[in-house]
């Protein structure tokens, strides 16, 4: 016992790294898996952040400013003539609306589009189209982009021009792919012609595949009552103000005629983006973490088993079972130690490298990288618990014994 209260705590560390040092080849493998494990945690969580702010900028770009307006049920539903003529100018004069116009489906009466101008109905070219009737600012609001020619104006509008504008499924469907010969298209008898080709939009992907005209054409020729909804695009942050003052702009009487659809409270939905993407990548994490900590635990446990003899001299030379013990909790914790701080230094570059090849901001909590080597020793630590047990159970004649 007197040996044993001698022993001093570098005698410990020099015992540990004497062990270690002995079998570099397996401690290194061992300490791979560990910086596999931890590396895997660190990027996850760090990949999660950052594509969860990716995600919600995205969201705050585009859907958190997306607010349409339409008849309520109270009104009489969609085809009620709640809207005024003039919302686009109304809703534009509110403070934090970026673009605003109105969208109403126009009913042609069954009348078939073509581009060529026959007269049979069962006649090649002829088709159902979806026609559209819009007010000049919707284009804007529902981020429409031009492939080719113009959009209707204003002007258009208030002289009930022919002149409709296609997207580009219809566009397709009908055969036209340019406009510098001056396309027209028939809708029933009346010649119409194409002014704009669309290529696309991010709101409203109804438009994609119908003929849109101007809202005064359709008042005009088609009968169209009042604009079916208004289409907002608020600034960022604005959407509640909108929600409230929308009603009001457009149907000051009795705004209870009209109901608002809005995105739901961005603060919310990213909390469960991050959430949902940290649950995931913290599951993927953890399992590569646990295949480490087996890996350190296994390499232990043989490296008692290897090392019974050496335990049993040990032993028989005045050394405690709390020594034998701390030695080789030692040895493990200085594996996942080591596991961790290579880990922690994998997963950053990991993260700098994949933000960068997709041009993100990379994003990462201070205390992941500072932690993860905190984490390694624990896992070390835990992973050796048993082997340390078990090398300090043997007695000392049955491990000169079993050494021998």
């Amino acid at each position: 016992m007197s040996g044993s209260r001698r022993m001093l705590p570098r005698d410990l560390v020099s015992e540990a790294i004497g062990g270690l040092l002995a079998r570099p080849a397996r401690v290194a493998l061992t300490v791979l898996g560990t910086v596999i494990g931890v590396g895997a945690l660190v990027a996850t969580l760090g990949l999660s952040k950052t594509a969860g702010n990716q995600i919600v900028g995205r969201f705050d770009a585009l859907s958190a400013t997306d607010v349409v307006v339409s008849p309520s049920a109270r009104a009489g539903g969609a085809r009620a003539a709640v809207l005024p003529w003039d919302a686009e100018p109304r809703l534009r004069r509110l403070n934090g609306v970026a673009a605003a116009g109105t969208l109403s489906d126009v009913d042609v009466r069954g009348a078939l589009v073509r581009s060529v101008p026959i007269n049979d109905p069962l006649a090649a070219g002829a088709i159902q189209l979806p026609m559209k009737a819009a007010s000049p600012g919707l284009f804007r609001a529902v981020h429409a982009r031009l492939a080719t020619g113009r959009l209707f104006d204003a002007g258009h509008s208030r002289r009930a021009d022919r002149v409709i504008v296609l997207g580009p499924n219809a566009a397709r469907r009908l055969g036209i792919t340019r406009i510098d010969q001056q396309p027209a298209v028939f809708v029933g008898d009346r010649l119409y012609a194409v002014i704009g080709l669309l290529s696309g939009v991010r709101r409203h992907a109804s438009l994609l595949g119908a003929a849109i005209m101007p809202e005064g054409t359709a008042r005009r020729e088609f009968g169209l009552r009042a604009p079916a909804l208004a289409q907002v695009e608020t600034r960022i942050g604005a959407v509640e103000l909108i929600v409230r003052q929308a009603p009001v702009a457009l149907s000051p009487v009795d705004p209870g005629l009209l109901k608002v659809a809005s995105p739901p409270d961005p603060r919310q939905l990213r909390g469960e983006v991050k959430n949902d993407l940290n649950a995931l990548f913290l599951l993927l994490g953890g399992v590569s973490l646990l295949v480490g900590a087996i890996g350190i635990a296994n390499v232990t446990l043989v490296s008692v088993l290897e090392r019974v003899g050496e335990i049993g001299l040990r032993r028989a030379l005045g050394a405690g079972r709390r020594h034998i013990a701390a030695q080789f909790l030692l040895e493990s914790t200085a594996m996942g130690l080591a596991g961790g701080v290579m880990g922690a230094s994998l997963g950053t570059l990991v993260i700098v490298g994949v933000s960068a090849s997709k041009t993100w901001t990379p994003v990462l909590d201070p205390w992941v990288p500072l932690g993860a080597p905190a984490l390694g020793a624990l896992i070390g630590l835990i992973s050796g618990t048993y082997p340390s047990l078990r090398a300090a159970s043997l007695e000392p004649v049955e491990a000169l014994r079993a050494g021998t």
